[in-house]
């Protein structure tokens, strides 16, 4: 099997000559549950506090709102994270927003997304479903993406750093191993495969592989 990664060790490498933004590059994996379980219980009260939206309608925005994370997860890693600019600046973009975890893989203070990014990113979406679906309806449906942006964090984490023993979580830690070590142009889908499945970026396995499997 061809390897892509420059370390599989525990160990980062130093991006920025500048302490701060390199400090803001790494970011302990409990960071995204400090900042946004908070925001997403806060979300969750304000649909019943302020609003008054009925339990069933809620849990259907929340659903939602998991669903339509799925999708941004796989057009984010497919278009955004991989998308290889020819110039020399663009080439050093893509290692700072996505390059270096391809060759560090394992490094434990780039595995989840640095607020410096995730917190501009969400208060974007935030705006956009504002005005897609209305200032009630948009707090659980947030809520439920939120929830699956903390879902992809930390199933990233656990993928490159626990050891799995359930058929299902072997499986999503095999598909995301592949994407780093057999090929990167397939298995976009980090908390889940569907769209890797539906699109046909998924990987055509080898019958001993689906065996094992």
């Amino acid at each position: 099997m061809p390897k892509n990664f420059v370390s599989n060790k525990d160990e980062t490498v130093r991006m920025f000559k500048n302490d701060f933004l390199e400090a803001l590059s790494r970011v302990h994996p409990s960071v995204p549950v400090i900042i946004y379980l908070p925001v997403i219980l806060y979300t969750l009260y304000i649909s019943v506090a302020d609003y008054s939206l009925q339990f069933l309608t809620i849990v259907a925005l929340f659903i939602f709102g998991l669903f339509i994370w799925t999708i941004t997860e796989y057009v984010l890693h497919r278009f955004v994270f991989h998308f290889k600019p020819k110039s020399q600046f663009g080439e050093k973009i893509h290692f700072i927003f996505h390059g270096v975890h391809h060759d560090y893989p394992s490094d434990s203070r780039r595995l989840v997304m640095p607020p410096s990014v995730s917190v501009p990113l969400a208060l974007l979406f935030f705006f956009l479903f504002h005005n897609l679906i209305g200032s009630i309806y948009v707090y659980p449906f947030f809520a439920g993406f939120l929830t699956g942006y903390l879902f992809y964090d930390m199933t990233h984490y656990a993928i490159h750093h626990f050891n799995m023993h359930s058929k299902f979580w072997l499986e999503i830690k095999n598909h995301h191993m592949r994407h780093h070590y057999l090929d990167p142009s397939k298995g976009f889908g980090v908390s889940t495969p569907i769209w890797d499945m539906i699109i046909g970026t998924n990987f055509r396995l080898k019958k001993e592989e689906q065996k094992a499997n």
